[in-house]
């Protein structure tokens, strides 16, 4: 089972205000997903993001079929038995994931080759192998294997580009897939209009539950990523969610819902925690810096989260220059809540119908 239903769209802007239906519950948009790569948030359990108020999660493809492997995922009942998560599931590609092994991967019309950034051993994924391991992983959203490139990139290498992404969608459009798993279609073009114009169009030929903007945060400039996603949002039909993967900031995914996109996820928040810099409503925070080593005072005063409501910055600075497991996790569990607490102020701005107020007051703090 999968739907998406549209309460809303604001006045003075394209934001929009919805719902996802999965086989594992609902799913309020727009939203944030948490990256699980290894079938992990890093430092979190499954039970950490439903307490935190995570109503769907991404894992990767690429990584789950390397380690553990997809059968063995399908023999011990998924990711979502293996993990014990009972919310929605997201599975990319591995599109992403390939595209960065470069000097690693060779990519023609039958799929890619490539070597494991782990063991250096050889592998193929086709459009078929890739919708049978996500089938296999048993996530409740899949994607395509895309062809994604990086930017700036000539044109015709672009236009290539998007156009095996779409012969590449139609091979697995053709391929089975569990009950109620809902295949994406991905839209790539670069940061060429005309592509993304064309790609987009193409895609939605393809009659499918929903649509991904691909192939962005890959080295270009933020004004030309605002401008494709205007550019797709334009064209991806009003009824259907539209997903923008792999980005990113909290102002990228603020304006994104500004232009009209439902869904977003990025490892931005626990990869930072983990490296020490967290979000707040003051600004970014390096705990690392020695500044906080008698900082008595709550890492983020508008936060609610466990971390904030337990914790000071002179603790969270001592931690992580003790190289503290328990920082990780503390520093996670506040970004991750950050992250998801921005979307839920989204969602509540669309619905009192204030979200251009909510959108200028929030850009207007960040300056």
């Amino acid at each position: 089972m999968f739907s998406f239903e549209l309460y809303s769209k604001d006045p003075k802007s394209n934001a929009r205000r919805g719902q996802l239906r999965t086989n594992h519950g609902t799913v309020q948009t727009p939203v944030f997903m948490p990256v699980g790569t290894n079938m992990t948030v890093k430092t979190l359990d499954a039970f950490d993001l439903t307490s935190l108020g995570a109503e769907i999660i991404l894992s990767n493809a690429y990584h789950n079929y390397l380690r553990p492997g997809d059968v063995r995922v399908a023999s011990m009942g998924g990711v979502h038995q293996m993990m014990a998560w009972k919310r929605s599931l997201l599975t990319d590609s591995g599109g992403f994931q390939i595209f960065s092994l470069k000097g690693l991967r060779k990519i023609s019309e039958e799929g890619v080759k490539f070597q494991s950034h782990l063991s250096g051993e050889r592998h193929f994924l086709s459009p078929e192998r890739v919708v049978e391991l996500q089938r296999n992983l048993g996530s409740d959203i899949m994607m395509p294997l895309d062809h994604c490139i990086e930017l700036p990139s000539e044109k015709q290498k672009v236009l290539e580009a998007a156009q095996r992404t779409l012969r590449w969608l139609d091979r697995a459009v053709k391929q089975p897939r569990n009950e109620g798993q809902a295949l994406f279609g991905i839209v790539q073009g670069g940061i060429d209009a005309q592509i993304r114009t064309f790609s987009a169009k193409e895609t939605i030929e393809r009659d499918l539950p929903g649509y991904s903007i691909g192939g962005l945060s890959v080295g270009e400039e933020k004004n030309a990523m605002m401008e494709m996603i205007e550019v797709c949002t334009e064209i991806l039909p009003h009824d259907k969610p539209r997903y923008l993967m792999g980005v990113g900031t909290p102002r990228d995914l603020i304006e994104g819902v500004y232009r009209g996109v439902d869904m977003f996820d990025c490892v931005m928040p626990s990869r930072n925690a983990r490296n020490g810099t967290l979000f707040t409503s003051e600004g970014k925070v390096n705990i690392k810096k020695a500044q906080y080593s008698e900082d008595q005072t709550s890492l983020d005063p508008d936060c609610s989260c466990h971390t904030c409501k337990n914790f000071t910055r002179a603790y969270l600075h001592h931690l992580f220059r003790c190289n503290e497991i328990l920082g990780l996790r503390l520093n996670t569990i506040h970004n991750i809540h950050y992250y998801l607490e921005l979307m839920r102020k989204v969602r509540e701005s669309l619905d009192q119908g204030r979200f251009s107020e909510f959108y200028r007051q929030w850009i207007s703090s960040q300056v």
